[in-house]
């Protein structure tokens, strides 16, 4: 495994396991599978609704002898309680549901709402050390910029759509210059623009004998940047694990740089559209 350093000195690992779109009946035995195979961060969020199936699976590994200091688990607060008290209410929420002390990594998962008040009370959470890092999600370089120079601590890190497609080259160097570490969702695209078949991901694949997938995950790494792809499938897992083996060289990194349309394949979080779709979800869920 490798490691990214979070400027507050806390080591991530640099590959984890994302559970977005996991369904709660089926994210203990994801979650088992994947600690299993060797993932030891996890990713999961409020709005997922499945916080206790991780608990669940979380307990299991404690039990079977995992050493809870190995562990890096990330949850994230929503939009809807970013008001007043609720951020800390929220918080004592999602740690409850993953049957644990502390958590590693606490985000805000969308920029919008009152994140000012849910970063004064993630502050105090943070020092009084129920939570080892606090950071982002979704925050624009002008959303983060501003965040950061207002603020005395500074988000550790900023997770934000990237892969092939959407490579967020501008938003990284924001991210480097503010002393915030960047991690992908969707590193997959969720296979959007036909990515798995996708020819260039394919042709440099070939040369390592690696999949798309793998090539992609290689991609994302060697920039820095954590990964936390999704699968319910334990091979899957196996696979997108298996990324340390192998090293792109400078000519494939730029053939992969070639596929990017610089637009996002989701949402556009400064489409004012777009808060009003996320504020329309009914009880967080997305």
């Amino acid at each position: 495994m490798e490691y990214i350093t979070l400027t507050i000195g806390v080591k991530m690992p640099i590959l984890g396991f994302g559970t977005f779109q996991i369904e709660p009946k089926d994210t203990q035995r994801c979650v088992e599978d994947a600690i299993e195979v060797g993932y030891r961060s996890i990713d999961t969020a409020a709005a997922y609704f499945n916080e206790e199936g991780v608990g669940n699976a979380l307990q299991t590994a404690l039990k079977g002898g995992i050493k809870r200091e190995d562990l890096f688990i990330t949850t994230k607060l929503w939009i809807s309680d970013t008001f007043g008290y609720k951020p800390h209410k929220a918080f004592e929420s999602s740690l409850k549901k993953l049957g644990l002390d502390y958590v590693d990594l606490y985000i805000i998962h969308m920029s919008y709402g009152d994140v000012y008040n849910t970063w004064r009370t993630m502050s105090k959470i943070y020092h009084n050390g129920l939570v080892k890092a606090i950071g982002v999600s979704n925050f624009t370089p002008i959303r983060l910029s501003d965040f950061c120079l207002y603020n005395e601590i500074k988000p550790a890190l900023n997770q934000v759509e990237c892969h092939p497609f959407f490579a967020q080259f501008d938003a990284q160097k924001n991210m480097q210059d503010l002393g915030v570490v960047m991690q992908s969702w969707a590193s997959f695209a969720e296979g959007k623009n036909d990515f798995f078949t996708n020819k260039i991901l394919s042709q440099i694949g070939a040369k390592y004998h690696k999949s798309n997938a793998q090539v992609a995950l290689r991609w994302l790494i060697e920039r820095g940047i954590v990964v936390i792809p999704k699968t319910t499938r334990k091979e899957r897992m196996i696979e997108n694990f298996n990324v340390f083996d192998f090293k792109l060289d400078s000519s494939d990194m730029a053939m992969i740089a070639k596929l990017d349309t610089n637009k996002s394949l989701f949402l556009d979080h400064e489409d004012p559209a777009t808060i009003e779709y996320l504020h329309s979800l009914h009880k967080g869920k997305i």
